[in-house]
């Protein structure tokens, strides 16, 4: 499809005057001859005026260097002083109006040889560098918790294959100095340090299983949940209502340490400020969806004011990993009408 010369220039000035683009076209001097509207609402008043009064290098007024392959902000060789440089694309910031210092993806090419004219264009990255950043910081931050979880794993592993068996070891050798023949002082004295020890490596298991519970790596989920709820049961007194309807075993190993993790923390907020006796947990899997339920009748809290005492941070870190791997932590509570908690992960994210 072919247009006439009149049509193709309708349609460049069309562009020109309603891109979004900054527009300058500069002569052989480095003079703005013309820009677009786009360029003039970026800039300080002051500096157009000069543009507009055919000012020389006005432009530098506004430019705070380009990236070079040697820096990121450089006039060094600059691309209104190279004429034999490659500018066709390249990164310039300019101070603009009421934004500041904005990176820009730039153009500055000759348009007309012969005149000397050359055209430079710029494209705002600000939303391309947040979406880069964001990208960035929810990478880092996965591998900061992948990385404590692997260091809990390790810990864990060593205190219960390790310290817990070495505990073990010393009580048996304790044990069999109460068949010997010693006094009543010393046996009272190796009783209660009997007792000490068990005390001391049932306090160690339980660290062992907090820091990272080994039902979660080697058995899945449900296994893991029913042994952390047997415990809080038989040391709290705390009754957990738990219903499972999972397809499947084993998930992956960052969903399950999620679901874990979150469900542990809404646990011990409900045993720690929700007084009540009873707490519901549901895990099912549905419509692709792994969707995890933590429901009490306690007191509720005003979500207005961040949530119960001192648990501020742990409601963001559920939030946090349950946005990283593209879920949505849902809380509906009010004060008296007790908490839900609903955790709701996608299966397919990636």
């Amino acid at each position: 499809m072919t247009q006439t010369d009149f049509q193709l220039t309708d349609l460049l000035m069309k562009m020109y005057n309603h891109s979004v683009e900054a527009i300058f076209f500069f002569d052989q001097s480095k003079k703005v001859i013309s820009m677009n509207k786009a360029a003039e609402q970026i800039l300080d008043k002051e500096i157009v005026q000069k543009m507009i009064q055919g000012e020389e290098k006005a432009i530098c007024l506004s430019c705070k260097g380009y990236t070079s392959p040697h820096e990121l902000q450089t006039c060094f060789s600059c691309y209104l002083e190279n004429p034999i440089g490659d500018f066709s694309s390249f990164q310039v910031y300019l101070d603009t109006l009421g934004k500041g210092v904005v990176p820009y993806t730039a153009s500055y090419q000759t348009i007309d040889e012969e005149n000397g004219i050359r055209m430079f264009m710029l494209r705002d990255l600000t939303s391309q560098f947040k979406t880069q950043e964001a990208l960035h910081q929810n990478m880092m931050t996965k591998r900061v918790i992948q990385a404590q979880e692997d260091e809990r794993k390790r810990i864990s592993r060593e205190l219960h294959d390790s310290v817990a068996q070495e505990m073990l070891s010393a009580l048996v050798d304790l044990r069999v100095l109460k068949y010997m023949n010693v006094g009543e002082e010393a046996m009272a004295k190796i009783q209660q340090t009997e007792v000490s020890l068990m005390r001391l490596l049932d306090d160690i298991r339980h660290l062992s299983v907090e820091l990272r519970p080994a039902t979660l790596d080697d058995l899945g989920l449900e296994a893991a949940f029913r042994t952390h709820f047997k415990w809080i049961e038989k040391n709290y007194g705390l009754v957990i209502d738990f219903k499972s309807t999972l397809k499947a075993k084993r998930y992956e190993e960052e969903l399950e340490t999620v679901v874990y993790r979150v469900c542990q923390e809404a646990v011990f907020n409900a045993l720690k400020y929700a007084e009540t006796e009873e707490i519901r947990v549901e895990i099912v899997e549905e419509h692709e969806h792994l969707i995890l339920f933590v429901e009490d009748s306690g007191v509720g809290f005003d979500q207005a004011e961040g949530g119960p005492r001192g648990t501020g941070l742990g409601l963001y870190g559920m939030r946090e990993r349950a946005e990283l791997v593209g879920g949505r932590l849902i809380i509906r509570t009010a004060l008296g009408h007790g908490t839900k908690i609903i955790l709701r992960l996608p299966l397919q994210f990636k």
